[in-house]
């Protein structure tokens, strides 16, 4: 909200200093993004009258000009305006002069005809494009008849006033208007506020109901008032109009539209106006859409709507959609000389649905979605009817056609300063507390130790004693509130158990030469649903930011491998990414999916580089596996299998293994499918990804430091023959679970196939590791618990002992 340091003076008096008026607004009622002047850093810009116009000699659309700039001679002045002309009174650079952009304007030669200046359009000294005139647009503007040639420009154009742009907070939208700013003013400064109210004149040869019959929901509207103005000339709004128009960031268009604005901005209450010619079957209908219905509005664009939709409709169908912007077929045109003018109060939701599913955020939405002061509907009908009148030669059409119309009661909120001062910890007085109240602008009675304050309805976002406080708070000063330090009992601050894991997954991946990514919460449903490791149904938004962004994931692996294929297209080939977030999982039948920590990873060509003793290593399933195996025994899980598996359609059915802690799947490992690879752009890619919360929950103690054993360890080698079909984990599982405690360590060291095996047939070579960290094991101990093993290991696999 762009506020005019001259325009608050119409309200209150206030001399202050610009920059010093935001510091004080933006310490104690909402932040102020700039404060600004359009006249500054500009020179020797001034009123010029063109007294003569002919055609450039040695150009087709260049023109001489003689000018008038309160000189004894005129001033000649070459123009490529396309709307140049004599006798109008026009903006003059003189040679010396700075303009917008701090470009200096010299006096020279433009195809040999001498150029003293320049005759500038509204862009050219410093105005956006947004708010210049559409008349105006392509050329130069056109200044009022009494602007006397030779003076600046400044004050004719309101480039003399200090604008402050307020960033106004949804809780504050009644300083969405020039009156509401004006009350904090008055609060902050100790001020009055001085508000006129317009007398309207009304023709009472005429009433509205010859003119128009209205109707509303009240679910809809609670407030839909109507006013006609009959013999309106549309035109050109005067000087005064415009510039507030434009120094509030709002482009003039016509005296009609621009009351509608104005009134937007001096009592935040959204206007529209309707050519009332243009209203079939002359009556009014406050309406949700119905299914079908269509709406042309007036930015041209054709748009379908929603039965969600609340409509003004006559008897053909929708002529606006309410509260956001209007139709084009009943739009206000040079030819309207009956305008039907309409005040309301709509649903605030109903609004903010439509504003965001029609992408249609205009000034009015805004202010519908945050609330308006219903107290001075009526009275911003009135006045703009009566603005409209003045401005257009027309007259007021007795009475108002009433949709509906709510009644507004102040609200009652009981406190006292005793509350207050225990709050802020201040010691006010009751009067002190009383004068804030009544600086504010509300109404106090004292009843024992307790105010009660009535809160007028311009101030809505007060309903609890709460928010008084904060209104004393903010009066009074921040600044003014003593600083205290907190007392009570200290405790070490520490992480949570799920917090220390979490930080560990990370300290441990990283330290296993993989580095963070953080990827995208919202992917497409295509990618969302791949690598799921439950069944679990979409969560897709309803507005999303792009076609890729529509569902938030299930899975940790899409973004990862997106950020692969990222790398790869720019000639990074070796790619060591994890990522550790949540997924999203939603149950049938529930809106809200369940939140659940997990981690990934996925890595690509080199996991080491060659070096002067080392061989390079290539990323591959073990080196994959060997990063889960590490990360899952520094957190504490024990009795880890892995098994192959299949079921998963983005993995390589014969290098993927599911991840089990018992009998619990926790996770997978394994390389990618290379039809997913293509469709990525990458080579040939591993990864794997893990329910970090089922290991939170296990509540394992994470590993520290064990001190070495003092006994010596004794191993025993063996070499199985065995069927292809047999798996090494199906091996190492089954020895661990039949071995006692003393086998701490089985590692696979040669795989043989081939020879006098067969072809059925392949030798696993195993290294069993027997340790006791109490005593020094004996060889009896170890043979027995060897030989059992070995033994089991026929009766089930039917091995061969080599």
């Amino acid at each position: 909200m762009k506020i005019s340091t001259k325009w608050l003076k119409d309200y209150i008096d206030l001399d202050i200093n610009p920059e010093e008026l935001a510091e004080k607004i933006e310490r104690t009622a909402v932040e102020v993004d700039s404060v600004s002047r359009l006249d500054k850093n500009l020179k020797k810009i001034v009123v010029g009258a063109t007294v003569e116009v002919r055609k450039h000699p040695e150009s087709d659309h260049l023109n001489i000009c003689k000018v008038d700039i309160g000189e004894e001679e005129l001033s000649q002045i070459v123009c490529g305006a396309p709307n140049i002309a004599a006798g109008k009174k026009v903006i003059v650079a003189l040679p010396n002069s700075r303009i917008a952009g701090n470009v200096k304007i010299k006096r020279g030669k433009m195809r040999g005809e001498v150029s003293e200046g320049m005759i500038c359009s509204l862009q050219e000294i410093g105005f956006s494009e947004n708010v210049v005139p559409k008349a105006y647009a392509d050329g130069i503007y056109f200044l009022p008849d009494n602007a006397k040639p030779g003076e600046p420009v400044y004050s004719y154009l309101g480039m003399d006033e200090d604008i402050i742009d307020l960033d106004v907070t949804p809780n504050r939208a009644d300083m969405l208007s020039m009156r509401g700013t004006a009350y904090e003013l008055a609060a902050i400064y100790d001020k009055k506020v001085s508000l006129k109210k317009t007398e309207l004149q009304e023709d009472l040869t005429d009433n509205i109901s010859d003119y128009i019959q209205v109707t509303a929901d009240k679910e809809l509207a609670s407030t839909y008032l109507l006013r006609v103005i009959k013999d309106v000339k549309v035109e050109e709004s005067p000087m005064w109009l415009q510039k507030r128009l434009w120094n509030a960031g709002i482009r003039p268009m016509n005296n009609v539209v621009d009351v509608t604005n104005y009134i937007l901005l001096a009592y935040g209450q959204p206007l529209h106006s309707f050519d009332y010619n243009k209203i079939s079957g002359k009556n009014i209908e406050v309406r949700l859409a119905k299914k079908g219905e269509t709406l042309k509005t007036l930015d041209e664009e054709e748009r379908t709507l929603l039965e969600s939709d609340i409509v003004i409709a006559d008897n053909n169908g929708p002529i606006a959609l309410a509260g956001t912007m209007g139709g084009l077929n009943s739009g206000i045109s040079a030819n309207t000389q009956v305008i039907a003018l309409e005040a309301a109060v709509f649903n605030s939701s109903a609004i903010r649905k439509t504003a965001r599913k029609h992408n249609l955020h205009s000034e009015a939405a805004m202010r519908f979605e945050r609330g308006i002061n219903q107290e001075a509907v009526a009275e911003a009908l009135d006045t703009a009817a009566q603005l409209i009148a003045e401005l257009g030669n027309g007259k007021v059409v007795s009475d108002v056609a009433v949709g509906a119309k709510s009644t507004v009661q102040p609200t009652i909120v009981n406190i006292s300063t005793k509350k207050i001062n225990d709050v802020l910890g201040t010691e006010l007085k009751d009067e002190e507390v009383k004068n804030i109240f009544i600086r504010l602008g509300f109404n106090v009675e004292e009843k024992g130790n307790v105010f009660n304050v009535s809160i007028p309805a311009r101030r809505w976002d007060i309903s609890i004693p709460a928010d008084l406080i904060e209104e004393v708070a903010r009066i009074y000063g921040y600044d003014n509130l003593p600083a205290t330090l907190p007392s009570g009992e200290l405790t070490p601050g520490k992480y949570t158990y799920k917090q220390q894991v979490i930080r560990d997954t990370r300290s441990i991946l990283e330290e296993s030469g993989l580095m963070q990514a953080i990827s995208y919460g919202l992917t497409s449903d295509k990618k969302a649903q791949r690598f799921m490791m439950e069944d679990a149904q979409a969560t897709k938004l309803d507005f999303p930011m792009s076609s890729d962004r529509t569902t938030v994931r299930m899975n940790l692996i899409s973004g990862l491998l997106d950020d692969v294929a990222y790398n790869n297209a720019r000639k990074v080939s070796n790619v060591m990414l994890y990522e550790q977030g949540r997924v999203f999982y939603r149950d049938e039948g529930r809106d809200r999916p369940r939140e659940i920590e997990h981690v990934a990873a996925a890595m690509t060509g080199l996991y080491s580089a060659q070096s002067w003793h080392d061989e390079k290593k290539q990323v591959d399933f073990y080196v994959a596996k060997g990063i889960v195996e590490h990360l899952l025994g520094k957190l504490g899980i024990k009795d880890v299998r892995y098994n192959a598996s299949q079921k998963h359609e983005e993995m390589h059915p014969g290098r993927t293994a599911d991840i089990f802690v018992d009998n619990l799947f926790i996770g997978f490992v394994g390389e990618v499918h290379p039809n997913i690879a293509k469709e990525y752009g990458i080579g040939r890619t591993y990864v794997f990804e893990l329910d970090l919360q089922k290991i939170i929950d296990f509540n394992n103690e994470l590993i520290t430091y064990q001190p070495v054993s003092k006994y010596p360890v004794i191993t025993r080698d063996v070499a199985l023959a065995v069927n292809k079909n047999i798996t090494n984990a199906d091996i190492i599982n089954f020895i661990k679970t039949q071995s006692g405690k003393i086998l701490s360590d089985i590692q696979l060291f040669d795989v043989y196939e081939g020879g006098k095996l067969g072809v059925e047939q392949k030798s696993l070579a195993y290294e069993l590791t027997y340790s006791d960290n109490t005593k020094t094991l004996a060889d009896e101990i170890v043979n027995a618990d060897f030989e059992k093993v070995m033994r089991k290991l026929q009766e089930k696999f039917d091995v061969e002992i080599r």
